[in-house]
């Protein structure tokens, strides 16, 4: 299944015909995607479906062997991704959040933001940096969004592993990014940290363009405007939630397969 082109002016990314291949393995299988400003996608599939390789793609880590990634400008400009080092991906505006947390366990949570603000210095220059009014104000903001205002001046490393995670997508906010892309959020969180992190990415929607890789269905079915099923390299289906997972292909290549996991 292709998902349908729409209008390039609607959209910030664009991923076509891309295929990749390890030691003869396709990976991505001659993979469309196509993502729109200010959406709130969310993307599905089995072990091995090429979630992390698409990821990887998107943001410069891996060349795909065939096929282009355009990064829609908000200047009118299409940029070729697979033509840029992954630093130069990222200074474009494109964000990625790994599944394990990536914090700075010993400066506090003001600190960790305020490093992370869309600014042109170094990290040594950073960490001697008087932030501006500007500056503690975007914190503030961010603070607020991630519900750590209580938390600003306490260290990063005496946080929950959800409140870690909320605090490096506020990172990722601070460096205010187009695009936004999260791999699996909430492994390992409990009921409620799964709750208020699919309302914090929910909050966000609109503001930035993002990108959640999930197996946790309870949170997709929470944040799933439109859900992309991959499967062997391939979009398998494209659609709302209610209609993925009451598709036959669908359960037969994952949803099926996760429940008899589950149970085992």
């Amino acid at each position: 299944m292709k998902p349908t082109n729409p209008k390039s002016s609607d959209l910030v990314l664009s991923v076509q015909g891309v295929s990749k291949a390890f030691d003869g393995f396709k990976a991505i299988d001659d993979l469309s995607f196509y993502l729109g400003e200010g959406e709130l996608r969310t993307v599905i599939g089995p072990n091995g479906a090429g979630k992390s390789t698409f990821m990887d793609l998107i943001t410069g880590r891996t060349r795909p062997d065939e096929g282009t990634i355009l990064f829609h400008h908000d200047d009118g400009r299409d940029m070729d991704l697979t033509r840029m080092k992954e630093y130069q991906v990222n200074r474009l505006g494109i964000a990625r959040k790994f599944q394990t947390p990536s914090v700075y366990a010993n400066h506090t949570v003001f600190d960790n933001l305020l490093l992370s603000l869309d600014r042109s210095r170094s990290l040594v220059r950073a960490l001697f940096y008087k932030p501006s009014a500007e500056d503690l104000e975007e914190i503030d903001e961010v603070l607020k969004t991630i519900r750590l205002t209580e938390r600003r001046d306490e260290m990063a490393g005496n946080l929950s592993h959800g409140q870690k995670q909320w605090l490096e997508i506020g990172m990722l906010v601070a460096q205010n990014p187009r695009i936004l892309l999260v791999d699996e959020p909430v492994a390992g969180m409990s009921d409620e940290e799964t709750e208020r992190t699919g309302e914090l990415l929910l909050s966000l929607e609109g503001k930035h363009s993002i990108v959640v890789v999930e197996h946790d269905m309870e949170f997709v079915r929470q944040i799933a405007r439109r859900v992309t099923v991959l499967h062997q390299g391939r979009v398998l289906k494209e659609g709302n939630f209610d209609f993925v997972a009451s598709d036959e292909e669908v359960i037969q290549v994952y949803l099926g397969r996760q429940k008899h996991e589950e149970v085992a």
